[in-house]
């Protein structure tokens, strides 16, 4: 059986992406507020001490989050 990397994340960012296009779609969050959850989730890794010895995860996390920004892939831009 081949290795897969990383299901469980893969997952998490599947389910916490649906959940947001569900929110926005049913205006229950807007689109700033979305935009504003996904950069305080980027300014939280970007941001780290690197104390737990974890800072180039850190980085690309907050590199994945700006790139969804980018992308629009968590909210629908009307």
């Amino acid at each position: 059986m081949p290795h897969i990397p990383d299901v469980p994340g893969s997952a998490a960012l599947a389910i916490c992406e649906s959940l947001l296009l569900a929110l926005n779609d049913r205006n229950i969050l807007p689109e700033r507020e979305i935009v504003g959850i996904l950069r305080d989730a980027a300014a939280a890794h970007a941001n780290d001490t690197g104390d737990d010895g974890q800072t180039e995860v850190h980085a690309a996390v907050a590199a994945l989050i700006n790139g969804i920004l980018a992308g629009g892939n968590s909210v629908r831009r009307r």
